[in-house]
Parts: C-alpha cells; structure tokens; sequence
C-alpha cells in the first residue's frame, strides 16, 4: 500500500515538473496577422497600424528573431500592447504561442 501511495505522488509530482518546464518567455513586438514582421521594431505608427488591423479582423502575433507567432487566445493580449515592446509568456505548439501571460517588456538600461 505504501509503495503505490509513494509511486502515485513521484508520478503526481513529475507531471507537475513537466508541465511547469513546458512553459516559456518571448520577448518582441505584438504585431497583426495582416502585417506579420512589418512590425518588427515597436513605434506609435506600429501600434495605431496594429490597432486598426485587429479592429478590421486581424489577429495579435508576436514577431520576434525574425519569426511570426500566432498568439491564442487573442483575449489574452491587451490591446494596450499593440505594436509595442511585449513579454509573452506560454507554450509553444508550431508557430502558435499558447498564452498564460503577455505583459509591457521591461525597457533595458542604456
């Protein structure tokens, strides 16, 4: 009895590890799907294009290293972040970024 106690937690606690370790952190610009890496560099003329596409059925996608990722769910990602510098936090699935967290990326000391 002891011994499938012990296994059932080990068992318990290595899925909670794995599913822990899956999640990561991109750092880059919230682009739309219309514009993909035009907006590669965040700027006011990014977030007001961004903002305008995404009104028009666009969908947020973070563009970072010189990729397109598809961002789910879309509610995830304020609107506030529209072509601006974001911190997306999630797992990777292709080229799609399921979402936990998207914040305002830390501005580096110059």
């Amino acid at each position: 009895m002891n011994r499938k106690v012990s296994i059932s937690v080990l068992s318990l606690l290595l899925l909670v590890c794995l599913a822990w370790g899956a999640e990561k952190s991109w750092t880059g610009v919230i682009s739309d799907s219309n514009c993909g890496l035009k907006h590669a560099k965040a700027s006011d003329a990014a977030a007001a294009c961004v903002a305008k596409c995404v009104e028009g059925g666009g969908k947020y996608v973070l563009v970072t290293g010189g990729k397109v990722y598809q961002l789910d769910p879309q509610d995830k990602i304020s609107s506030s972040l529209a072509g601006r510098d974001a911190k997306i936090t999630g797992e990777l699935s292709g080229d799609t970024i399921t979402v936990s967290s998207a914040a305002a990326a830390a501005k580096e000391a110059k």
